[in-house]
């Protein structure tokens, strides 16, 4: 049975601002402030599924969160109608209002941690949403993924999100990397983290996702233990400013793409990854050096927060980065000498992607990565599955329905809730998302 991979990206929301809300998110908090521009962010974003779909990729839309989220408000004490609360939460609590305005959902590769059927016991694809609970906005987020993945995939099995608990921290699919000797074949999951959860808080930016709840995942996901690695990433990588391990590794198939610093301890990374991937496939660990790349530069023109992806007819792989990596000497250069040798990596495509890069996330944030057999993908939600059509409708949407500019002042306009409420009645017809989809749609 044919199987491949699918990147569904988060469509970006109109709300879309630079609020500086990620500690630990360098270019998160160099932005903070900036005037943003939400109807670009969105069509940039809608650009690159299309090149990805042309390209003859599989590809998928998630759809953008409710925002503000007033459910958070009204848990912390506000009443009264929509403009009330919303006017009331500006006067009284204007950071937690902020946090309720964030576009953060559409960081896909947040969303959740995800298991193709070919690994699991019982034959099933499993998915288990980010608890994200580090941060107070992407805290907010997991029970509305929770509806959006199982109305996206109504044959999986959806798992709740770990408890809130700082024991339990999950970041989802962005410290998770699959690699495979072939889509459909059994593969080998190497779960990152960057602390136990039960050791003391360590010094530095925060250290988001824990042992403990890599573990709960591959349980609950019935991996077994044969096949499953925990990685520890490094404090150097994580205080240089990679939040995440995407930001510092990438995979696909048979290929680990990583920086010299992305993992506290590298040789047993990959004798883990070599014995657990025994029988299955040789693993390729391409590893960059610090010398020839410093962290700094890697973080900055986000190289490894790039899409490693195999395009259709392409023996070598493709790496989709950031304008950002090619404006970057260091990185630009290591992508040309990458390619002209002999690696698995055979070519480096360049997107923009702007908008999100300077609220701290590339081309890879914006994807969750789901491998399907062609069945499975037979069963998505039609209205999940980017064609022209669907294409077409959500760009003009997008035109009609997302201001140009956004700015702090503007957030405190009770209209822009207003016109967020209105564009996401139509995206669920749109996107044929079923009725009351949305908290207030079901109020």
């Amino acid at each position: 049975m044919i199987s491949r991979e699918a990147n569904f990206d988060g469509l970006i929301g109109s709300t879309h601002n630079y609020g500086g809300l990620s500690d630990g998110n360098l270019a998160s908090a160099s932005n903070a402030g900036l005037i943003a521009s939400p109807k670009a962010a969105a069509l940039q974003g809608l650009e690159k599924m299309k090149d990805m779909h042309e390209a003859g990729l599989w590809q998928g839309v998630l759809p953008p969160q409710q925002r503000p989220h007033l459910p958070t408000l009204r848990r912390a004490g506000f009443s009264g109608t929509n403009k009330e609360i919303y006017e009331a939460a500006w006067k009284q609590a204007p950071r937690l209002m902020k946090n309720c305005l964030s576009a953060s959902s559409m960081w896909a590769a947040n969303a959740a941690t995800v298991s193709p059927s070919s690994d699991t016991v019982d034959g099933k694809l499993h998915l288990t949403p980010a608890n994200l609970s580090t941060m107070l906005h992407r805290s907010i987020e997991h029970p509305q993924t929770q509806r959006a993945l199982e109305t996206a995939f109504p044959f999986a099995s959806v798992h709740h999100a770990l408890a809130e608990q700082s024991v339990f921290a999950d970041e989802g699919a962005a410290n998770h990397v699959r690699l495979c000797g072939a889509r459909g074949d059994h593969g080998v999951e190497l779960f990152v983290y960057g602390r136990a959860g039960y050791a003391v808080t360590r010094a530095g930016y925060p250290a988001r996702q824990t042992l403990e709840a890599s573990q709960a995942i591959a349980r609950s996901h019935k991996l077994g233990g044969v096949r499953t690695v925990f990685a520890l990433q490094s404090d150097a990588a994580i205080n240089a400013g990679a939040f995440h391990n995407d930001v510092v590794c990438v995979g696909a198939l048979q290929t680990l793409f990583y920086h010299e610093l992305a993992f506290a301890d590298t040789a047993s990374m990959q004798a883990d990854i070599t014995k657990a991937a025994d029988g299955l496939f040789i693993p390729n660990f391409v590893e960059v050096p610090l010398a020839e790349v410093p962290i700094e530069d890697a973080i900055k023109a986000y190289l490894f927060n790039s899409m490693l992806v195999q395009m259709p007819d392409n023996d070598r792989l493709t790496l989709i980065a950031p304008l950002e990596t090619q404006e970057n000497v260091a990185t630009k250069t290591y992508c040309d000498k990458l390619v002209a040798s002999n690696s698995p990596i055979g070519e480096v495509r360049y997107v923009d992607v702007r908008q999100s890069m300077r609220n701290g996330g590339g081309p890879a944030c914006l994807r969750l990565r789901v491998s399907l057999t062609e069945k499975e993908w037979f069963e998505v939600n039609r209205g999940n599955k980017f064609s022209t059509k669907l294409y077409d409708g959500l760009k003009t949407w997008i035109n009609s329905n997302y201001r140009d500019t956004l700015s702090p002042e503007d957030l405190r306009d009770p209209n822009l809730m207003e016109e967020s409420f209105v564009a996401l009645d139509e995206l669920t017809r749109i996107m044929e998302l079923g009725e009351n989809f949305y908290p207030f749609q079901r109020i």
